[in-house]
């Protein structure tokens, strides 16, 4: 029996349908792989043996899903997601199908709802010059003699620089670039090199950089965390990231977020992260 037009035309759709699906499905679903786009060596996120909080959230999502987690590794410099998440050989699969850690809005990327809500620190010895300090305002009521001999080292490109000239400390700034082409470089250097050995009197580091450097590498530092003021952002919302064009693989990790946020914020509390809630102050 022939089949009749607007059946062909049912057909057509449905097949067309299915493989939009497929298509919108990456292969590590279809394996029941998870594939971690990550730095090989960024700690507290990331690194080749798994000990970022990063490989950990990931090991949870693996388990839940019953997946095997795999990495593809690149070091998170300029062009990572082109290198990563968008990387693909002719006749090949993606590489990678989830970053672990972007800026809420990020436009690389189609980012998932934010899982964690942090913000720049203030980090020093807690018996150097600052011993005492324990909020951003004792900072700037010590006496004129020692804040000027004090040395706060930062990151280029971070709000750090702005926040010190519009509080009179730019001359105080100890630059360090971010885009470090040394793959062994890592953000945690400023303290666990410089800070240490009394290079720098303080870093002014993302949250948590920050909070990793007391819990695991010094615990006799003293972290504060920095609140947003007018012309200086300091709190970020961080989410994961998919590639566009995914939606049910978006829908996947997004159910993975909202069904597994206790042990993701345990994760993170256990690195020293400092956590900001929905209006931004720092949680207990």
């Amino acid at each position: 029996m022939p089949i009749h037009p607007s059946s062909a035309r049912f057909t057509r759709l449905a097949l067309a349908a299915l493989f939009l699906a497929s298509a919108a499905r990456p292969l590590a679903a279809q394996e029941n792989v998870l594939r971690v786009c990550q730095d090989p060596n960024n700690l507290p996120f990331s690194n080749e043996n798994g000990e970022g909080f990063e490989n950990k959230i990931a090991a949870v999502f693996g388990e839940k899903l019953g997946w095997k987690v795999e990495y593809f590794s690149f070091p998170q410099r300029m062009g990572f997601i082109r290198n990563t998440l968008r990387f693909k050989l002719p006749g090949e699969s993606y590489r990678c199908d989830l970053v672990m850690g972007v800026p809420a809005g990020y436009d690389q990327v189609s980012p998932t709802r934010p899982y964690y809500h942090s913000t720049y620190a203030l980090v020093f010895a807690e018996k150097g010059k600052l011993a005492g300090v324990h909020s951003a305002e004792d900072l700037f009521a010590l006496p004129p003699e020692v804040r000027s001999t004090l040395r706060i080292g930062l990151y280029d490109r971070t709000p750090a620089s702005e926040w010190l000239a519009k509080h009179k400390l730019l001359a105080q700034a100890v630059p360090y670039r971010m885009l470090n082409a040394d793959p062994a470089f890592y953000p945690g250097e400023i303290i666990e090199k410089d800070l240490a050995s009394g290079e720098i009197d303080a870093a002014v580091v993302w949250g948590p950089i920050a909070g990793f450097a007391r819990r695991v590498q010094q615990p006799r530092l003293v972290v504060v965390p920095l609140a947003s003021e007018p012309g200086v952002r300091f709190d970020y919302e961080i989410a994961m990231g998919v590639r566009f064009g995914e939606p049910q693989w978006k829908a996947t990790v997004e159910r993975l977020l909202a069904e597994n946020q206790p042990a993701i914020e345990q994760i993170l509390r256990s690195y020293g992260v400092p956590l900001l809630d929905e209006n931004g102050n720092v949680k207990p």
